[in-house]
């Protein structure tokens, strides 16, 4: 683990494998950190996998603009700031999802393929969990840190609850009662969102833009999420045609722990295949 300062803000990001290795790129999502990365990093040991904290989220600090244009800049910017010039491989998960595909949009030179693991942005229903951010007062009750929330929602987040391991809970616990950690979390799910659902402005206005790039892209799903519903993936595909797309059986909002050995064996034949290739190495 390790920091580096972009624009003025810490960006705490880890970098693992071999320095000649094709890069790949982890976009974690809302409310989360690069630690869910963990699982599937360990399975790609021949590439060099850049993990990030999203601005706001895990232990990098927010940016006075939380919307998806700018925490794509920002991605971007901090790949500048680490010396990542060549096209990479990048991997988001919900919000990470959203932002990867808003990275390949704004810059799309440096996008190789685009792998999207249950991402947000393929449809408008989502968990009431996030809906009700959007009502004043009440989502403040609804945010306070403890430890029974925090197990709560840890556990939503996967089929199997063995993966809601107490390590994984105390981790979000920390992260939650960070300062300003609520607030961020608030602001960008509101920018995405309301309480009707997921908005379809920014939605239909990226998945145009991205299928207009012809990037080669991965959708995968678990068919259990309880955040956003596996119902997405028929949505992906029809919104990129060109996908290829797998729906993990028994598997929740977060594949790259429930499923990291088989989603990894996915990239690396996805990665391989015929289009994909546009790392130069």
């Amino acid at each position: 683990m390790d920091f580096a300062e972009v624009d003025g803000y810490r960006v705490r990001h880890s970098v693992t494998g071999p320095a000649g290795g094709p890069v790949v790129v982890l976009l974690h999502g809302l409310g989360r950190s690069l630690e869910d990365w963990e699982p599937l990093r360990a399975e790609l040991p021949a590439h060099r996998v850049l993990a990030l904290d999203l601005p706001g989220f895990g232990r990098s600090q927010p940016l006075p603009d939380l919307r998806l244009p700018a925490l794509a800049g920002h991605v971007a910017r901090t790949l500048d700031r680490l010396g990542v010039t060549e096209p990479a491989h990048v991997v988001g998960n919900s919000l990470g999802g959203a932002v990867a595909m808003r990275l390949a949009v704004h810059a799309p030179a440096r996008v190789a393929s685009l792998a999207l693991a249950n991402s947000a942005g393929f449809g408008r229903e989502v968990t009431w969990a996030l809906r009700i951010l959007d009502l004043p007062l009440l989502w403040r009750f609804l945010l306070v840190p403890g430890e029974r929330g925090a197990r709560s929602a840890e556990r939503s987040l996967h089929h199997d609850p063995s993966f809601a391991t107490p390590e994984r809970i105390a981790l979000a616990l920390e992260l939650a009662r960070r300062p300003g950690a609520a607030v961020t979390l608030r602001r960008v799910a509101r920018s995405l969102g309301s309480v009707g659902g997921v908005r379809a402005g920014w939605r239909r206005e990226l998945l145009t833009a991205v299928r207009a790039l012809g990037i080669p892209t991965l959708v995968v799903w678990g068919s259990h999420d309880r955040i956003l519903p596996a119902a997405h993936l028929a949505n992906a595909s029809a919104a990129l045609p060109g996908a290829r797309t797998r729906l993990f059986p028994c598997t929740g909002h977060l594949p790259q722990i429930e499923r990291a050995g088989e989603f990894a064996a996915l990239l690396e034949s996805f990665w391989s295949g015929p289009g994909a290739g546009r790392t130069g190495r």
